[in-house]
């Protein structure tokens, strides 16, 4: 399941209901799981998936880490894998690609979003004719023909059951097979705290400090066995409530801090991210991993590797708690700041041998940067600015464009001093608008940014930063050019900005983004020779450093001069090399230019049925970045020419089925 974030731990019973969830999946297209929090919604919903037929397409988003509903077509978009390259709205975009598609759309913890959940399912039900939905939340989202599948605590077998394999997990010195005279004990407590899933586990995790028969006497005193229910609060409720306080209660002073503090996570987290918020005097860095440990132990924060997260449920008690010790608004700023610090660092390290890997991070870490970013627009709107220019181009290649020019418009439009620079991040949104196709919008940022950088010159600041300014000017300004066919005028602009740079196109990021957008003009205005030289200085740089996004362009390059030149062979070899790099980065649009100057390749190469696969492959992608396909000009007649002669030695009909086959993953 794409998007899907998995729970440890075993699935028991739900035999019933995962019976009634398939026949309520086969009768209607929009199905609604509902029950408390910690019945085990999501964990069940996935189950069901996982045995259902795998030729379904299904897509899971994961809603609970979202603040508001700001982020929620953007957040579906993500889990469908839409990378959209166009000034369409999420929402828009997300119905067009989901139109032609049949899969299963999962919306995962809705009931903090409900009336705008509803909203776009509706929306996108209507526009998707193969589109169907499954909603976890604790309430119905009220769609019309809505299925509502209520998922009740366990029976008493199924709990029972639950309990004991974590029991067993959590304390080793319990024997798998209970002893006969602890069974009652085991059936008491599972009777107590009405076999709710989480709490049956919470409880569990208690065993390794309390016996079963002190635990089963600590929780009859917490929860009244005879508490009356009522509309408002039903005693499964009461159960729940209660046995995540009580595990806050029997948890050490440290870990009840750090449970408070780690709520201010929106997403997963690693153990470096929980020292760099949650440590201060009152818990050093140094105990926070020991303090973490003792946390995943009783079940509190869930791990996978080395990522932690905590669910929805006890995540909200922590927050309560952070509000009662009056610590919210330091934790937010502690939190804000250690992900400004690493879009910083991943800013830095951008030409390294790490970039790839702060790809992967700050993808990894993106609720939390955007949580981050809402935090700093509402409290310090200079450091919004900065920080949205640092993450902006890492998000367009990781497809997150509509978030970034969001995020750099509310910055740029936000009350600041009138000293504030707003050159990068000015020159930031002119390079997301350029890649969402808005080119005349980006022309003109483009050049008010070489009209800045050059109005100020060397002596008004720091001369590297003034220098790099003059260069990312001349590298969007350049690429604006060739975008909209003038090639010449982007030589004039890059040769210009680089005549007489003392030094390497490596020593700096934004010399460079440069010397690559004068190598696409070398191309473009025809002179192969310098144009290949110059990839090729790239190439093998970038090759040295450990660099991928330049690495991957140049490659781009030396295809497309190899199929100028009937050089098959070589084009495919260049454009293998850049599909590896694209893929590392998560670049979709990347990677459908590549599968282009693959497909060419082979066809080139005399290999119609590989042509015609690597098209259809590269056509989904293109749906996946939202418009026909686009790239420089030059592309435009080497795919055109891949299409005529592969449809020729095979003919419409053979054309088209190896077509379709590449557009279901057949192309490799």
């Amino acid at each position: 399941m794409r998007g899907d974030r998995r729970e440890s731990g075993v699935f028991v019973g739900r035999g019933r209901e995962l019976a009634v969830l398939r026949t309520a999946l086969a009768a209607s297209h929009a199905v609604t799981v509902v029950g408390p929090g910690g019945v085990g919604k999501s964990r069940t919903a996935r189950h069901l998936l996982e045995q259902a037929d795998p030729g379904r397409a299904v897509v899971w988003a994961e809603l609970s880490q979202l603040p508001d509903a700001s982020g929620l077509a953007d957040a579906v978009a993500a889990a469908c894998g839409l990378a959209d390259h166009t000034a369409r709205e999420p929402t828009e975009a997300l119905s067009a690609w989901l139109a032609q598609r049949s899969l299963l759309l999962v919306l995962d913890s809705c009931e903090h979003l409900i009336p705008e959940v509803r909203a776009l399912a509706a929306g996108l039900l209507t526009a998707s004719p193969g589109l169907s939905v499954l909603a976890t939340s604790r309430e119905p989202l009220g769609l019309p023909g809505e299925r509502v599948v209520e998922l009740p605590p366990l029976g008493p077998d199924e709990a029972l059951e639950l309990f004991l394999s974590r029991a067993a997990a959590a304390a080793s010195w319990l024997p798998r097979s209970w002893p006969p005279s602890l069974l009652p004990v085991a059936r008491d407590i599972c009777r107590t705290l009405q076999g709710i899933p989480l709490t049956l586990e919470l409880a569990a995790a208690q065993l390794t400090r309390h016996a079963p028969q002190e635990l089963a006497a600590r929780l009859r005193r917490h929860i009244d066995p005879l508490a009356s229910e009522t509309p408002r609060e039903p005693r499964r409720h009461q159960s729940l409530r209660t046995a995540i306080g009580w595990s806050h209660e029997l948890c050490e002073s440290a870990e009840r801090l750090l449970w408070a503090r780690l709520s201010v996570f929106a997403g997963p987290f690693d153990e470096s991210d929980a020292r760099a918020v949650c440590s201060d005097e009152a818990l050093s860095a140094a105990r926070v991993p020991a303090v973490l440990d003792a946390l995943v132990a009783k079940s509190v924060v869930q791990r996978e590797g080395g990522e932690h997260i905590v669910l929805d449920t006890v995540r909200e008690y922590g927050g309560m708690w952070l509000d009662r010790l009056g610590q919210h608004d330091v934790i937010r700023r502690r939190h804000a700041a250690h992900f400004h610090h690493l879009a910083r660092q991943a800013d830095q390290g951008w030409l390294s041998s790490a970039q790839d890997s702060w790809y992967q991070r700050l993808r990894a870490r993106h609720r939390d940067l955007c949580a981050a970013l809402d935090f700093f627009l509402r409290t310090q709107p200079s450091q919004a600015l900065d920080m949205a220019a640092r993450v902006a181009f890492f998000w367009g290649c990781c497809g997150r464009l509509h978030e970034a020019q969001a995020y750099l418009q509310r910055a740029l439009n936000s009350p600041r001093p009138d000293d504030t620079d707003i050159a990068r991040p000015r020159w930031a949104l002119g390079v997301v608008l350029l890649l969402r196709g808005e080119h005349g919008h980006a022309h003109r940022i483009a050049l008010a940014c070489q009209a800045t950088a050059t109005a100020r010159g060397d002596g008004d600041g720091d001369g590297h930063d003034e220098r790099d300014r003059r260069l990312d000017a001349a590298y969007l300004l350049g690429i604006s050019h060739l975008m909209a066919g003038r090639p010449l005028a982007a030589r004039i602009v890059t040769d210009n900005a680089l005549d007489g740079l003392p030094g390497t196109p490596f020593d700096s990021a934004a010399t460079l983004r440069c010397h690559l957008a004068r190598t696409f003009a070398l191309t473009a205005t025809g002179l192969r020779e310098e144009a290949r030289a110059a990839a090729e200085e790239l190439r093998e740089g970038c090759a040295a450093l450990g660099e991928h996004w330049t690495r991957s362009y140049a490659d781009y390059q030396l295809s497309l001069i190899s199929l100028i030149e009937d050089r098959p062979a070589s084009a495919a070899r260049h454009a293998r090399s850049m599909l590896g790099a694209k893929h590392r980065l998560g670049d979709s649009f990347g990677t459908a230019l590549g599968l282009d100057l693959l497909a060419a390749a082979h066809a080139a190469d005399g290999d119609p049925v590989r042509a015609a696969r690597t098209s259809g492959a590269c056509q989904t992608l293109w749906q996946a970045v939202g418009h026909p396909q686009r790239g420089t000009p030059e592309l435009a007649p080497l795919r055109a020419e891949c299409e005529r002669s592969a449809r020729a030695r095979l003919g419409d009909e053979a054309y088209e089925a190896a077509y379709r086959e590449g557009m279901r993953g057949g192309w490799a």
